[in-house]
């Protein structure tokens, strides 16, 4: 398996020593618990000087059979500084991410010019890095690993796009399957990248022998693209795209949360105190929840303006509602990121000013990346406020229902990949439509709580329907029945 956050990370103390931890990120969340149930090498970037300085130290950059991650081995690759900040920031995060999201401001951005023509060489070479890592284990070279003949790559989304077909011409016969956990851009926003580079992005993902993705509209823009693009032939009926004389499934795999283990983690001490204190700041009023990375895609600051507009076009609400908002930092070594933290930080304040009382404070806002003070929001939430301008899934979705101690109501915006699989039990939402947001707001509010109740026992069975493990034997199965 091949992303580019592992399952470990390193720090170094002030005495010098390196310490091992488990990674962050949704990706990673998602795929370690199914690590240990795979014959799994598991290759990643190193991600920091002390993830560099770990991966110097280890022989080819093998931190061992167990390495903190579930059992699987890792290999955590050197790729130089320059090349990874290149490749990581500016293609990857500042490119496909704001493609695939429909993110750019497009009377100013993008532009696409001779340092972009640099950049993407770099990422060209970090694919390539990955692509030869998995070659080698494709055969066990230096990975102390028997592969025996049943060799197969898992490689994980947008930063790893050109790898599939690396991989593929570097070892054929190794079956490859290419995840993608952002949406797909329409061909005609997909269009904004050099029409060069749309190509090899498309034509990387097709020498796979699988592409899947987390609903059906990702994997039916996907396939469009290939046709209009690249001039692909898309059987749409069978889900495969003909394209250089090898044919690539698309697969459709939702990813759910493992219920049993999220319902255990909610109810330890850590998340007990925190609902505690919480429960005191709240007292009889209604409590809105939303846990967020401060990402430009996740919409926050429409959401607080919706809050806003809820609390200036129902002043009945004043004083009988909070609204919890956890904003976790994210990227903030890209400017737009920083930013974004701080209008949202702005915007929360003036709201306070505007609406709170001595004894009311309508916003409670959050910056520290606290997850069990996430999980207590979500045992106490009346209504949980999902808003996205577009998202490849969100697990906040279905996390929130499946702990709920009161049968929250989702407000759920429609570009989200999980309205496809919860949107009949959701107060849908145009994330765009501030007044339509206020709207479902206040109608969530005033539910009654057997109808809270009902929604959320389906939003929960919904939600947990495809856990991690059971996503990941999916695509396995998809790969190994050849589609």
């Amino acid at each position: 398996m091949a992303s580019n956050r592992g399952p470990v990370s390193f720090s170094r103390g002030d005495d010098g020593r390196l310490s091992i931890r488990r990674g962050g990120g949704g990706v990673v969340s998602g795929l370690s618990s199914v690590a240990s149930q795979e014959d799994l090498l598991w290759v990643c970037a190193a991600l920091s000087d002390a993830d560099r300085a770990a991966a110097r130290l280890a022989p080819g950059g093998m931190l061992g059979l167990d390495g903190g991650a579930g059992g699987s081995a890792v290999r955590m690759l050197d790729i130089p500084a320059a090349t990874f900040n290149r490749a990581y920031n500016t293609v990857a995060n500042s490119v496909l991410w704001f493609v695939h999201h429909m993110l750019y401001d497009t009377p100013n951005q993008p532009q696409f010019g001779i340092a972009f023509r640099r950049d993407w060489q770099a990422y060209r070479d970090y694919n390539m890095a990955f692509a030869r890592a998995l070659a080698d284990a494709g055969t066990g070279t230096g990975t102390g690993i028997d592969t025996g003949t049943d060799v197969r790559a898992v490689i994980q989304d947008y930063h790893l796009t050109l790898a599939p077909r690396m991989l593929a011409e570097l070892r054929p016969g190794i079956r490859i399957a290419h995840f993608s956990h952002t949406p797909w851009a329409p061909v005609e926003y997909y269009r904004l990248l050099p029409d060069a580079v749309a190509a090899e992005v498309l034509d990387g993902i097709l020498g796979a022998d699988h592409a899947g993705f987390l609903c059906a509209r990702w994997a039916d823009a996907f396939a469009d693209c290939c046709e209009r693009v690249l001039g692909a032939t898309v059987d749409a009926a069978g889900r495969r795209v003909s394209h250089r004389g090898h044919v690539t499934g698309i697969g459709v795999h939702p990813l759910g949360v493992d219920g049993p283990a999220l319902v255990g983690r909610a109810a330890e001490q850590d998340v007990e105190s925190r609902m505690a204190a919480l429960a005191e700041v709240v007292g009889d009023r209604k409590l809105i929840v939303r846990v967020d990375r401060t990402e430009l895609s996740k919409n926050i600051v429409r959401g607080l303006a919706a809050y806003r507009e809820l609390l200036l076009t129902r002043p009945e609400w004043r004083g009988k509602v909070m609204l919890l908002a956890l904003a976790y930092p994210s990227r903030h070594d890209l400017p737009e990121y920083r930013e974004y933290a701080a209008s949202v930080q702005r915007l929360a304040g003036a709201i306070d000013d505007e609406f709170g009382s001595p004894d009311w404070t309508p916003i409670v806002l959050s910056a520290d990346d606290d997850y069990p003070r996430s999980l207590a929001g979500y045992r106490l939430a009346d209504v949980l406020l999902v808003n996205p301008v577009r998202d490849g899934m969100n697990l906040v979705a279905k996390e929130g229902p499946i702990v709920s101690g009161r049968g929250c109501a989702l407000v759920l915006s429609r570009e989200a990949g999980a309205a496809d699989e919860l949107g009949e039990h959701a107060l849908l939402v145009n994330p765009f439509d501030v007044s339509g947001t206020a709207a479902a707001l206040h109608q969530a509010l005033i539910m009654s709580d057997a109808e809270r109740a009902r929604r959320c026992r389906s939003l929960a069975a919904a939600g947990s329907a495809v856990p991690p493990a059971a996503w990941f034997a999916d695509q396995l199965a998809a790969l190994d029945g050849g589609g």
